[in-house]
């Protein structure tokens, strides 16, 4: 189980900024400790457990950066144009059989290795070939078109770093460096639940009052492309009780309890009752929009406790949620860096309003303008469960606490959704 300290999330504000969930939880909560070892083929996605040291320099050896004729320099005539012998063909894969000797030259490829003495590759489209010679132009300097040995990396440096979280191009570096499998933390597990006596599930007969549940599918599918394991738990009726159990269930077998609806204030939310029932809910309210009543806290096990996330009923508040809470907090728990997430600046081609105060989210799609510029535009339905503002749209807009007023032309910043998704 993870390692959560029981005062994690201690704090008591009414509003929690969006910064300093992220501050709580960057010191507060531990990563999972167990390890296992994977091979290079089942690394995408999961965590470095340690640093990788190269065990090699790469590359390996000296090689020629292009096809054409290696050289030494100091044979080269510095205004006019230099006649060499080509004494020896190199191939990738293949070592040169002797050193290149003065006034000799050795025709190479890509890739293959330098002659012993040539530090200097000249690109075949840039000389003459004259029966054994070549004739090659003045003015090349010392060293081009050659890669050194370690130039990428030196033996014995950090390959990649603890707390990575793998992707294509780090498994292909770990594979250069002659690695099979690396050290990853285990995968979290997280249980999900969607709670409200007016969701059914998809497929079943819909009540004339009820809904079909979306939020599960969503959520699950977050979760997952963050690397983590999800245990779908199904639906919850609106019993205080029952959700406690549930909770407590949930808590005893798995890293992270996430559940969507039933954490506002109406008589029949009862997930914040639930929680404090059988752990510790120690804030309940984000100050962001859409999804302020989102809660946090801790549930007490046999072992470790878990976390608790409860995240409002509406899809659109789910996924601001998720991106701005639950994420962050998942990373840290599966040791990975959290890198702080960075808008990119567009233009905005809509006014807005907000009160201070808050962190803002605003859905939009992105469109090139007829300046060239790139333009962010709102959607028109700003309902928290509008689904289709989320799959008509390109990402948020996020707007900072300081923020009041969004006019045309501004810049804003924008997150993707692949961007809040990885």
């Amino acid at each position: 189980m993870a390692q959560l300290t029981d005062d994690c999330f201690a704090f008591s504000g009414p509003l929690l900024p969006v910064d300093e969930v992220e501050r709580i939880i960057r010191q507060r909560v531990t990563p999972v400790g167990e390890v296992e070892t994977v091979p290079l083929h089942a690394a995408d996605g999961r965590v470095l457990a340690g640093d990788v040291l190269a065990p090699i320099d790469l590359p390996p050896f000296d090689n020629s950066a292009v096809d054409g004729y290696a050289v030494r320099h100091m044979d080269l005539h510095a205004k006019d144009e230099t006649r060499l012998t080509v004494v020896e063909r190199v191939t990738a894969g293949r070592a040169a059989t002797h050193a290149l000797g003065r006034g000799a030259a050795a025709r190479i490829f890509t890739g293959a290795p330098m002659p012993p003495g040539a530090d200097t590759v000249f690109m075949q489209e840039d000389v003459r070939r004259d029966g054994d010679a070549v004739i090659v132009p003045a003015g090349l300097k010392s060293g081009a078109n050659r890669r050194l040995a370690g130039e990428d990396l030196r033996a014995g440096s950090i390959a990649l770093p603890a707390g990575r979280r793998l992707a294509a191009q780090h498994i292909a570096l770990a594979a250069a460096i002659g690695l099979t499998a690396l050290d990853v933390f285990r995968r979290v597990r997280v249980a999900v639940f969607s709670t409200g006596d007016e969701i059914v599930e998809p497929g079943k007969p819909r009540p004339d009052a009820a809904l079909f549940d979306a939020n599960r599918y969503l959520l699950t599918g977050l979760i997952e492309r963050l690397g983590a394991t999800a245990t779908d738990l199904g639906i919850l009726p609106d019993d205080p009780e029952r959700l406690a159990r549930a909770i407590a269930a949930a808590a005893a077998e798995h890293d992270l309890v996430v559940t969507s609806g039933g954490v506002s204030t109406g008589e029949a939310d009862h997930v914040r009752h639930a929680v404090e029932a059988v752990g510790r809910l120690v804030f309940w309210r984000v100050a962001i929009k859409p999804g302020r009543p989102v809660a946090m806290g801790v549930i007490p096990g046999a072992g470790a406790s878990a976390a608790f996330v409860g995240l409002p009923g509406n899809p659109a508040a789910v996924y601001v949620t998720f991106a701005r809470v639950v994420r962050p907090l998942l990373l840290r728990l599966a040791g990975a860096e959290a890198p702080p997430l960075v808008a990119l600046p567009v233009r905005a081609a809509f006014a807005y309003r907000k009160k201070a105060g808050r962190r803002e989210y605003v859905r939009v799609k992105l469109v090139r303008a007829a300046d060239g510029a790139v333009e962010a535009i709102k959607h028109a339905q700003e309902g928290a469960g509008i689904i289709t503002s989320l799959t008509e749209t390109d990402g948020l807009v996020e707007l900072l606490e300081g923020t009041t007023a969004v006019t045309p032309g501004a810049t804003v910043g924008f997150l993707s959704y692949a961007t809040l998704a990885a």
